[in-house]
């Protein structure tokens, strides 16, 4: 087997470019995964496959942050007590999702240690009351990045069709569903709130949050120069153009009318972050 070219081949407390690491191999070691009936893979399709569970590692692990800030701003918008436990829940899900991909990383031959992804607090819009604070984080997170990640992972887990690691995805992806839900039914509470003049206000915010999830989104599914091997999608690796195709579709079928239907101006927003 070949060695993982990580940057980061023994325990460090930083990263070259300064950054501390994250370094899931003990957890990762709980939760490593029996891959024996992974089809064989070439150095270079394990290698993709390695890098592809590591950096899921990594934005797993950043999702538990953004959770984790969402709950006191939840809790000074007075939200029910059952949205509050659901939020923190999803911060120690996406905790558990890490570890899962840490797991991965080690079955595949890699090390599950990277650069700290960026930990930098969620936008407070402290020019805001705290019910249209949260709910545009809410939007943000819940709705726009959550159902895209549900839509992205359920295409993903049905093409490993019972393989090895279809299990892994399956339980994550259940997490991911009951997120997306999660935002759905605080924006189904919060919507029927707003003024007109505050749903207007929204419009602007919305074309800049679409904007923010392609620039995010997209470089997460590079486009491949060669068709992709059949054994890196057996070990996770997804077809970057076929994912690309999934996620607009989401947006523009799914999310879009959704938000529409909450009384909420995303055609016009989508329509201008799309061009």
């Amino acid at each position: 087997m070949p060695t993982d070219p990580s940057p980061f081949p023994r325990a460090l407390t930083a990263a070259p470019d300064g950054r501390p690491v994250l370094d899931l191999r003990s957890a990762g070691a709980a939760r490593r995964p029996d891959l024996t009936a992974l089809p064989p893979l070439s150095d270079k399709a394990r290698q993709v496959a390695i890098d592809t569970w590591r950096g899921r590692m990594a934005n797993e692990h950043a999702s538990a942050r953004v959770w984790a800030g969402l709950l006191p701003q939840a809790m000074a918008a007075a939200l029910p007590p059952a949205l509050l436990a659901g939020i923190a829940a999803a911060a120690s899900d996406e905790l558990r999702h890490a570890e899962q991909c840490a797991g991965v990383v080690l079955a595949l031959g890699g090390l599950p240690v990277c650069a700290l992804p960026d930990m930098s607090p969620i936008p407070a819009h402290a020019d805001l009351g705290p019910l249209e604070a949260f709910l545009r984080n809410i939007l943000s997170v819940g709705c726009l990045s959550e159902t895209v990640a549900v839509s992205l992972i359920r295409a993903e887990q049905a093409e490993l069709d019972g393989g090895p690691l279809s299990e892994v995805l399956e339980q994550i992806l259940a997490d991911e569903v009951a997120h997306a839900r999660l935002g759905w039914t605080a924006v189904g509470l919060i919507a029927p709130r707003l003024s007109p003049a505050q749903r207007a206000a929204l419009e602007p915010w919305l074309e800049h949050a679409l904007r923010h999830l392609v620039a995010h989104e997209l470089p997460l599914l590079p486009l491949r120069q060669s068709p992709l091997d059949p054994a890196a999608a057996a070990a996770g690796v997804c077809d970057g153009g076929d994912a690309r195709r999934l996620f607009g579709a989401t947006v523009s079928e799914v999310i879009v009318p959704r938000l529409e239907a909450a009384g909420l101006p995303a055609a016009a927003a989508w329509a201008r972050a799309a061009a």
